[in-house]
């Protein structure tokens, strides 16, 4: 079946950059800032991975900001001119400005371009639970599905997306204001390890806690025996922030007894890094829609 629409992406997905590599599919890439100057997040082509994460482990605290106008626009008139019809699978709004500014940068495309079909879905997600999400979309979109179709379907699935991830340090998260100081504080002198998750609104909550990264681990996995969802498909994204040995334990934690489970698994980007730092691990599943419990 011919492919009926094109996908813009954005680089806080924290997909594989060969799942992405394909014509009709454009990466637009947010810009990480550290001591040597601005970076863009190229999905780890241009950055190596265990050395942006030693440079945080040491003391660096890099800075993160949206798309630029210029490269946003860009591919916005691209998609305009290109003729076919267009879906931009947005990170979340409840954790940056980006998807008003995006929605903004449109408008004024599509004024120059009135018969531009271009729109955008605030994925209420990000990195590995976004991941999830295009993982999908990618999927039907070889199916035939239209940009309609797409943008309906992104905006129901997005709230059956299942995401579960611990960070190693809470000081990063609470830098950025995704957490309140006093959790952090409290987190790192007891050695608690909040798991965190997405609310339907996009922002990020506690979903609950484990004393160490082991029983941290064990607590991933008993959400995913809890909410995963047989009924949809078998994949699971799973993504570290350079501990990969943590991964493939939960791994085999989750997909014992289960050999259709598919795994689709990356670093963690430098942007989402940036906030989450070194050793966080995530696991992101189909269950059932989150707005009915």
């Amino acid at each position: 079946m011919s492919v009926r629409c094109n996908l813009i992406i954005d680089s806080c997905c924290d997909l594989p950059p060969d799942v992405l590599d394909r014509p009709g599919i454009e990466l637009v890439s947010f810009p990480y800032i550290d001591e040597a100057g601005e970076h863009l997040d190229d999905l780890w082509r241009s950055e190596d991975m265990r050395a942006f994460y030693d440079r945080m482990r040491k003391g660096s605290s890099p800075t993160t900001s949206c798309v630029s106008l210029v490269h946003m626009q860009e591919a916005f008139e691209r998609a305009a001119e290109s003729g076919v019809p267009t879906v931009y699978l947005c990170f979340s709004s409840g954790l940056s400005s980006h998807f008003e500014r995006a929605r903004s940068i449109l408008q004024g495309v599509q004024s120059a371009h009135p018969s531009a079909d271009v729109c955008i879905v605030d994925t209420r997600l990000g990195s590995t639970a976004e991941a999830l999400l295009v993982y999908e979309a990618l999927r039907k979109r070889e199916e035939g599905l239209t940009a309609d179709e797409m943008e309906e379907w992104a905006n129901e699935a997005r709230f059956c997306v299942e995401t579960y991830f611990m960070v190693d340090d809470l000081d990063a998260l609470q830098r950025g204001g995704r957490i309140p100081r006093g959790v952090a504080f409290a987190g790192t002198k007891l050695n608690v390890k909040p798991i965190l998750t997405f609310s339907e609104n996009g922002r990020l909550v506690i979903a609950g806690a484990a004393r160490g990264r082991k029983k941290g681990l064990r607590a991933l996995a008993e959400r995913f025996e809890e909410r995963v969802d047989i009924l949809k498909p078998a994949v699971v994204c799973m993504g570290h922030a350079d501990c990969e040995k943590d991964v493939a334990h939960l791994w085999e934690m989750i997909s014992k007894d289960r050999g259709a489970l598919q795994q689709v698994s990356q670093p963690i980007g430098p942007v989402i890094g940036s906030h989450v730092g070194p050793g966080m691990v995530s696991l992101v599943f189909w269950g059932r829609d989150r707005r009915e419990r």
